[in-house]
């Protein structure tokens, strides 16, 4: 082989090398710009998975918290808005009477309100009975006393 040739040929041959070495650099970075993605995606993943535990157990501290005056508020406000949905009944627990006046609301649909307006009237007087009360009153007749109507 000619000198041309072989020198040819060794450019060649180092060019290839340098390629090689080039693509495993190359290589090499995108692994690790790859870990260091993994790495801050468990990270995010990790601090959302904090905060919605601790969202959730401030939530249900919060709910647990709830005392007797609260519950009051809340049913009244609730029994006024949305009486006819029988929420405020939900809140106190009367399950029962909760979903007679939610299938009394939701039959409002096919008798042109009637029975929305029933059970609208229904919450909104016990929402003002609710709030008119005394907090010792309001909780031992529907708290303890488990008075389910007015």
């Amino acid at each position: 082989m000619s000198d041309d040739n072989k020198n040819l040929s060794d450019d060649l041959n180092d060019m290839l090398g340098d390629a090689k070495d080039g693509a495993k650099k190359a290589a090499d970075k995108a692994n690790e710009f790859a870990d260091d993605a993994k790495e801050k995606a468990n990270e995010f993943a990790g601090e959302a998975k904090n905060s919605a535990r601790e969202f959730s157990d401030s939530a249900k501290e919060t709910f647990n918290r709830t005392s007797g005056d609260n519950k009051k508020i809340l049913a009244g406000i609730l029994g006024i808005l949305l009486g006819w949905l029988g929420i405020h009944k939900f809140i106190l627990g009367y399950n029962k009477e909760g979903i007679i006046l939610l299938v009394l609301g939701v039959l409002g649909f096919l008798t042109c309100g009637i029975t929305s307006a029933i059970s609208g009237i229904i919450g909104l007087i016990e929402g003002i009975i609710y709030l008119t009360k005394s907090d010792e009153e309001f909780y031992n007749t529907y708290q303890v006393g488990r008075k389910p109507w007015f």
